[in-house]
């Protein structure tokens, strides 16, 4: 862990986030008058990052492996199993109710499905306007709705909307009113869990640019949660690259895409498209065998080692080490 600080010292003397071997597993169970746990899935099994003030750490990975269970256990929407979570210098595991509302002021969330994250029966002013009235930051009902119309402007959608239901706007714009109602408590920190994938592709370059304007204009920190690999080397600084519960990668941007080392990375990063043909007919593709593992019983040593083309012995075995190789570039292989 020691090594760990000593690179977030270098990058920033304190971190917005810090995150120190995670673990979330959710249980079992079997009975309908009796529950008994039977296992657990174990879907993030010790994950340490840090996070910048002002920076943007992009969480990259296949379908099921701990993304979005990251996200939402780092916020507290889920109680970690085991574990630390640090954010502006508060414990979220430690913290009491009354702290914890006082951290979801600081941390916000702006969820995947633009249509499933909003309620259908409320007006885009009681959308936008909740947090105002959960952290008791504005009160008076006019004064709300004037600060919803401001909130409106900021993320590109008319005032005069203010009283509409969801239903009535496309999906881009429903997730601009969660991007709003994310930015109505003054947040610190947002975690974006897949912001874009649900939208088409004329309108995830819009909502891209405008969080990179909102995080220049508050000094906001973000983590960005995205399948989409060019667009994650677009908007991040740093980028974490994750299977099966655990975070096998994590390094700049620029280097962890021009320099992948483990193998999974590679594989992942060999399936960006890249826009001059030629290129990409002569790059070497790494095609993956087998499907991953289950997360209730993920395999022995290193959990990417079945579908791995360079498994050694050692693999199957024992963990690998997560190590710092180059300068910020961390990886968990034991053949690098």
């Amino acid at each position: 862990m020691s090594e760990i600080v000593q690179t977030e010292s270098e990058f920033n003397e304190q971190p917005l986030v810090k995150v120190d071997n995670l673990v979330k597993h959710f249980p079992i169970t079997r009975g309908l008058i009796i529950e008994r746990q039977v296992g657990s899935v174990k879907a993030v099994d010790g994950v340490t990052f840090f996070i910048g003030r002002g920076e943007t750490l992009g969480l990259v990975g296949e379908s099921g492996c701990g993304k979005t269970t990251v996200g939402r256990t780092v916020l507290g929407l889920y109680p970690a199993t085991d574990g630390s979570i640090i954010i502006d210098n508060q414990n979220v595991g430690e913290s009491s109710k009354k702290e914890i509302l006082v951290i979801r002021r600081k941390a916000q969330m702006i969820f995947q499905d633009p249509y499933a994250s909003l309620n259908p029966r409320w007006t885009v002013s009681a959308i936008i306007g909740e947090p105002l009235r959960v952290h008791k930051i504005i009160t008076n009902t006019k004064e709300r709705d004037e600060r919803v119309r401001e909130l409106m402007l900021l993320v590109g959608l008319s005032p005069r909307l203010i009283n509409r239901f969801p239903h009535e706007f496309s999906g881009g714009q429903r997730q601009r009113i969660g991007v709003a109602r994310a930015l109505a408590s003054d947040p610190l920190f947002i975690v974006c869990d897949e912001p874009i994938s649900a939208l088409d592709v004329s309108i995830q370059a819009q909502v891209v640019n405008l969080l990179e304007e909102l995080q220049d204009k508050f000094k906001l920190t973000y983590l960005f949660i995205a399948h989409d690999l060019s667009m994650v080397r677009h908007i991040c600084d740093r980028v974490a690259v994750m299977y099966l519960g655990v975070i096998v990668e994590l390094a700049e941007r620029n280097e962890l895409y021009e320099n992948p080392l483990h193998p999974y990375a590679q594989a992942l990063l060999s399936a960006v498209p890249i826009p001059d043909p030629k290129k990409d007919r002569a790059r070497q593709r790494t095609i993956l065998t087998g499907d991953v593992p289950s997360p209730i019983n993920p395999p022995s040593g290193c959990r990417f080692h079945p579908r791995c083309p360079v498994m050694m012995d050692i693999c199957s075995k024992e963990e690998p080490e997560w190590r710092e190789i180059l300068t910020g570039h961390w990886t968990a292989c034991h053949a690098v």
